[in-house]
């Protein structure tokens, strides 16, 4: 009996791809970096299952012309895959949810730290041999504890960061679309509109997904709207943030600071613009990069892709 072929857009651990090798006939791209569009093209009609990442951009084309039956996405965001077209022509697509929930918020809740209490800065200031004495206000950064956090996007990770605040007596704000009041029986997180939220809040946390009606949502008006004391956090997806509006309020002092995962573009170069700004901590959008995590989220693609092409429902699909 033919084994479905599944086309997997990098190479993975063989200690996680080895015990589905059975059941699936598994062809790796083997470059640790994005499939040539080209390649992709030639292979997209003979498979029966992908695995792509967020570099792959699977729009109607690829769904009219793939063989697949699941697009089984390496992320828990999906904004790379044309969903309302693998619908159409019959591909169920899945993601990688709940799997990368506590990691996620762990490095938000570490990147609002970071920016706060300006340690990267601090670190390169030893590194560079700056420290030459003591002084009281050296490189001082503010507090945490007991400050206002608002997020933006209470959904599962909203929520887990949340939860970390209010081990360090923060009052929690938040906004979403729909209010969310089991999440607030289980933090204590009050429901706010959105510009009461940035008004008040000393620290911005953005966790919503990116669809057209979040797309550039933290503008200049958002940025203007915020506490010039007040520190901005991006986790979630960089188009939901206009860059320019963000360095702009950087640079004239609307807002104090910023820690980003993601960016509008990625990978971003050292040069840059937000790059030059010392009140800006950045990361390459490792969110969920934890080995434990990043294996989990592998072991649940696959999961996926081998239920779907034996016939069975996925695990995860989107909805």
């Amino acid at each position: 009996m033919r084994k479905p072929k599944v086309l997997i857009t990098r190479p993975l651990p063989e200690e996680v791809v080895a015990p589905y090798r059975d059941r699936l006939d598994i062809d790796m791209y083997d470059i640790d970096q994005p499939i040539p569009e080209e390649e992709l093209k030639a292979k997209r009609g003979n498979i029966d299952a992908l695995i792509p990442m967020l570099s792959e951009k699977l729009d109607d084309d690829f769904f009219r012309n793939t063989s697949a039956k699941i697009v089984a996405n390496l992320a828990v965001g999906f904004d790379n895959i044309d969903v309302a077209s693998a619908r159409k022509h019959g591909v169920t697509v899945t993601n990688t949810p709940d799997v990368l929930t506590e990691t996620t918020a762990d490095l938000t809740f570490a990147l609002l730290m970071n920016t706060a209490r300006r340690i990267s800065e601090a670190q390169n200031y030893i590194k560079k041999d700056r420290w030459k004495q003591w002084s009281p206000l050296q490189l001082a950064g503010t507090d945490i504890h007991h400050k206002t956090v608002g997020i933006v996007g209470m959904g599962r990770i909203g929520e887990a960061v949340a939860r970390r605040a209010v081990g360090f007596s923060m009052e929690v704000l938040y906004h979403n679309r729909s209010r969310k009041t089991e999440a607030e029986e289980r933090t204590g997180a009050r429901y706010v509109s959105l510009e009461e939220l940035l008004q008040t809040s000393d620290y911005v946390v953005c966790m919503t997904p990116y669809t057209e009606e979040t797309h550039h949502m933290f503008s200049d008006e958002a940025f203007r709207t915020m506490k010039d004391t007040a520190y901005f956090i991006n986790t979630s997806r960089g188009k939901t943030v206009d860059e320019k509006a963000l360095q702009h309020a950087l640079e004239n002092g609307e807002i104090s600071g910023c820690g980003l995962d993601v960016f509008e573009e990625e990978p971003i170069s050292a040069d840059h613009p937000l790059l030059g700004l010392k009140n800006v901590t950045a990361t390459p959008h490792v969110g969920s990069s934890t080995t434990e995590t990043r294996y989990r989220m592998m072991q649940l693609c696959l999961d996926n892709v081998a239920r779907v092409t034996a016939g069975e429902s996925p695990l995860t699909p989107v909805t």
